[in-house]
């Protein structure tokens, strides 16, 4: 695992959310890692056609809407800091 992070440039930690697959890693990072690998022609595979993603894009599912943080009222912040 060191080795790989050291051939693309990243720290484990990287490679761990890499491997997770974790959604705040870069596209880049990907790249990284698989030119390290020797799969840099797999890059190619993600600009393919996405067959069940245009099914779900043509079935025009409706788009939740993310509920609002609620706001600190005035009695809920601590009190006595200065």
């Amino acid at each position: 695992m060191q080795i790989v992070a050291e051939r693309a440039g990243m720290t484990r930690t990287t490679l761990r959310s890499i491997e997770r697959g974790e959604s705040g890693v870069t596209l880049g990072a990907y790249a990284n890692v698989l030119h390290s690998l020797g799969l840099h022609q797999d890059l190619a595979l993600i600009a393919r056609d996405d067959e069940l993603g245009r099914k779900l894009q043509d079935a025009e599912l409706p788009i939740r809407k993310r509920a609002r943080k609620a706001s600190p009222k005035n009695g809920d912040h601590e009190q006595g800091l200065a």
